[in-house]
């Protein structure tokens, strides 16, 4: 911790640079940057991060000494400005984390005015409105930050002015009638707090940084950072700086102001400004802006100022720069620059755009781009200039933007698509059962689960919307009806749902369909010329296979063979397996399913003619396949022309207390061998038909759950003696590779051992994250996993971003142990963390071979890999 705790800029000098974001904050940090290149910055100061994290840490107390290092920095100012603090001289608190956290945090502007002052700068500045216009917004945002106040009470006083004197606008108040407004403020704010309004100035700026010390941990800004995964940051930096004011006279502006097109990416100044008002009004849209081609007719040498000021901030930051600005009185004030906030096709083409120019290299440009934003361009999304009306709030669980008809069962769905309209699933939670019903929607709802349930894995690996866990939900199947507070909606009625928001939208709301431009297709090579991981995807159908090779995709890292199991023309079959009291019963019923699983196969092979395919054996407990509702088990019983009580025997007999740690994987196929030789047989014979038809096979079988090599060693024997015994038979080449999924923490730590008997190691991170921690990924998110996050228990989402410190060590070790026996073992990784930027940065360092992921996630690991790759070589 550094001895220094308040930190000068203005008048062309800084003890800052843009360096110090971690001790200054973002906002800090480039205010010094700006005045020592030498731009009209107002002068201030900024209270390091470090001091906000000593407040905290010592009980929310004012660190000592403190007030006096603020006093001689204020002196500092003053006497830059030849002006005193509460007798003319104003500021602007505001808070700057070092990672951009917009509108999270708290700020005071004109603080410094009080029944004196206000007198003061109306005689000053020969405007009495603009005085009391001033005061009456500082009691409101002093009110509203400090005090704690609803903001309503006093928007309610001002509101009241404009219809007693039918001002249209505020700037329409009279300087009598906002003087009045003062008035009627300062009572609520006696009303609401039992104590007169602050008439020292040294007290409101006191309290005012205070305030933002405490705004680092208001619901919003702690919510924030969840959900963007920001984390290792001290606190939030408090800038103090000399207010200048828009709402001075009308040779007065403020404005915000981007580079370049932040939806497109164009090379065009971007500007939002509106004459006589304050920085605030533009925020809260309070006002419609002029552009900048009304504000260069009005004011046009200050407008080639900034233009002047937009190039040297692009040229010295070397990315997109957000601004805001001030006018006063005819004289420019650039308060904030940052790098400014951009959708993805805006980020392509700026990345593109500035290595054309020269100003950054490809390299510098691929690690500028969020790989997450690419979503964005992958799925439909809403029409940002659509009115919505969001009635609930649940967890994004798979992107895009999805619209229909509301039902409630998959039958519903199957049925209503097949008549040609689109529909929602909207469900408590779904069950394999509910697959054709999810695969006719365009999008699921669901009341349970998080970003690992069972919807949201499906919907992202078929490509559909998914918004899971919305508690605000009151579903009645029944009587075809969910409840969203007061709103209540039918079966028949549309919805719409934000795959990247959470957000539930009552109607029809427009899409725009996504545009994999030219700049995608650049970047994306730009991207494979640096990343060294392989990228592979999760398919089950060649139809999945096919867009994964649409994106990109190298191969298949992971075919589930269940979910070819889940199809309505096949589970019967399944099921007849599972009931089958006889060995003849059983291997009938596998005769039935061999031939479906060849085909599925074979349209892989040929999908990904010449990559490799890694196919894992059957995994979930055989219970899955069975339903649990009785009247369901009724209807199985009479479709399989068996008494019912032989299905109700059957779920019983495989019921388990804890599923995921019972009778499934390769423990399966040691104790029920016939499923693992059906579908051994069925690959084997799909590799010589997908080879007789031309196509180049690269098949790997993978067995999963593997704890210990003496499960993995007779389950390879038994694949190897099928495969030379279909060879000689059919006097066949067929070959394969056999490896295992490292899920079971054992096999990590024996993987020395484990590869004896491996060809492949592929780390499945989802159930290996839930043994390493015992965490239940289908239970945490709604009991106390967000809990654990925004405590900093957990610095994110185990199931969404690898635990490097736990999973990631046993995903080492492996690697380690595992190329110890075997040099040239090829490992990589094929559970939810495929497709997470930061796991992919993680699984580069730690020597993978590729990731795996959901097609629709390809691009994003292609050049999240490549940006993993430049970091790492630099």
């Amino acid at each position: 911790m550094t001895d220094k705790r308040i930190y000068a800029f203005g008048a062309g000098k800084a003890d800052g640079n843009t360096g110090m974001k971690q001790l200054l904050g973002g906002k800090g940090a480039n205010l010094a940057e700006m005045a020592g290149l030498g731009l009209p910055v107002p002068p201030g100061f900024t209270i390091t991060t470090e001091t906000c994290r000593a407040y905290h840490d010592a009980g929310k107390e004012m660190p000592a000494g403190l007030m006096s290092e603020i006093r001689k920095a204020v002196a500092v100012v003053e006497k830059h400005l030849k002006r005193k603090f509460g007798q003319g001289l104003l500021f602007s608190v505001r808070s700057g984390a070092a990672a951009s956290m917009p509108g999270m945090m708290d700020t005071v502007l004109n603080l410094g005015l009080n029944d004196a002052t206000v007198e003061t700068l109306a005689t000053e500045t020969g405007s009495a409105r603009f005085a009391y216009d001033s005061y009456r917004r500082f009691i409101t945002m002093f009110g509203d930050v400090v005090a704690g106040v609803s903001r309503k009470f006093f928007d309610a006083e001002l509101d009241a002015a404009k219809k007693r004197t039918r001002a249209k606008l505020d700037s329409d108040v009279s300087a009598e009638e906002l003087k009045k407004v003062v008035g009627l403020l300062k009572e609520v704010y006696r009303r609401e707090t039992g104590e007169e309004f602050p008439q020292d100035p040294w007290l409101q700026l006191e309290r005012s940084i205070l305030a933002v010390f405490e705004s680092w941990n208001n619901d919003r800004a702690i919510e924030y950072r969840r959900i963007h995964r920001i984390r290792g940051l001290l606190g939030t930096a408090v800038n103090v700086q000399a207010m200048v004011f828009g709402n001075l006279n009308d040779n007065s502006a403020t404005g915000v102001a981007f580079t370049r097109d932040p939806a497109t990416g164009a090379n065009e100044f971007f500007c939002d400004v509106l004459f006589n008002a304050q920085g605030e009004d533009v925020v809260a849209g309070l006002r419609t802006p002029d552009d900048f081609e009304a504000f260069h007719e009005r004011m046009p040498k200050l407008a080639d100022e900034l233009l002047e000021i937009r190039s040297s901030l692009e040229r010295h930051y070397r990315d997109m720069q957000d601004m805001e600005f001030t006018i006063e009185d005819g004289k420019l004030y650039i308060l904030q620059t940052r790098n400014g906030k951009r959708s993805a096709r805006a980020a392509l083409r700026i990345a593109i755009s500035m290595v054309e120019e020269e100003l950054l290299t490809r390299e510098e440009a691929i690690v500028k781009i969020d790989a997450g934003s690419l979503n964005q361009l992958l799925h439909p999304t809403f029409d940002p200039k659509a009115n919505v009306q969001v009635i609930a709030t649940g967890i994004p669980a798979s992107p895009g933007a999805a619209k229909g008809k509301v039902v409630f069962t998959p039958e519903a769905a199957e049925l209503m698509a097949h008549k040609g309209e689109t529909v929602i699933l909207v469900r408590e939670e779904t069950s394999p059962e509910d697959i054709k019903g999810m695969a006719a929607s365009q999008g699921i709802l669901t009341a349970r689960g998080g970003r690992t349930s069972h919807a949201a894995v499906v919907a992202r690996q078929m490509g559909k919307t998914c918004v899971a866990g919305c508690g605000e939900l009151a579903i009645d199947e029944h009587e075809r009806v969910f409840r969203a507070g007061n709103i209540v909606v039918r079966e028949g009625q549309y919805i719409s749902l934000n795959g990247s928001t959470g957000e539930v939208m009552l109607g029809d709301v427009p899409t725009v369909p996504p545009e994999l431009s030219g700049d995608f297709e650049t970047i994306m090579a730009w991207s494979d010329e640096f990343r060294r991981l392989g990228v592979r995807a999760n398919a089950d159908t060649p139809v999945d296979a096919n867009k994964a090779r649409e994106f990109g995709a190298e191969g298949i890292g992971l075919c589930r063979t269940e979910h070819m199991f889940f199809d309505a023309t096949r589970i019967n079959r399944m099921r007849e397996m599972i009931l089958a009291r006889s060995l003849e019963q059983k291997q009938a019923a596998l005769a039935k399913l061999l031939p479906m699983q060849r085909e599925d196969f074979v349209g892989l092979f040929r999908a990904m003619d010449g990559m490799p395919v890694t196919i894992r054996l059957l995994d979930p407990p055989l219970h899955e396949f069975l339903p649990q509702d009785s009247a369901i088990q009724q209807v199985i019983a009479d479709e399989l022309e068996v008494p019912v009580r032989v299905v109700q025997e059957s779920v019983e007999a495989l019921h388990e207390v804890n599923p995921m740690l019972g009778l499934r994987g390769c423990r399966l196929g040691l104790t029920q061998p016939l499923i693992y030789d059906m579908q051994v047989q069925a690959i084997i014979e799909a590799v010589r038909d997908a080879e007789r038809g031309g196509a180049k096979v690269e098949a790997e079988i993978m067995i999963p759950l593997v704890g210990t090599v003496d499960e993995l060693r007779p389950l390879r024997r038994r694949i190897e003696a099928q495969v030379e015994r279909f060879n000689l038979e059919k006097q066949a080449k067929v070959k394969v590779k056999i490896g295992t999924m490292i899920e079971v923490p054992r096999a990590a730590l024996t993987a020395d051992k484990v590869a004896e008997e491996a060809d492949f190691f592929s780390f499945g991170t989802n159930d290996l994250t839930q043994m390493t921690l015992g965490v239940s990924r289908d239970d945490a998110e709604k009991g106390f996993l967000i809990e654990y996050v925004i405590r900093g228990i957990f610095p994110t989402d185990p199931f969404a971003t690898i635990d490097a410190e736990g999973v990631g060590k046993l995903v080492e070790m492996g690697i380690q142990l595992g190329r110890k026996t075997r040099k040239d073992l090829k490992v990589g990784i094929c559970g939810e963390h495929g497709g997470d930027p930061e796991s992919i940065e993680f699984c580069h360092n730690a020597g993978l071979d590729y990731v795996s992921c959901s097609p629709y996630r390809v691009p994003i690991a292609r050049l999240a890999a490549a940006q993993a790759a430049i970091k790492a070589a630099r």
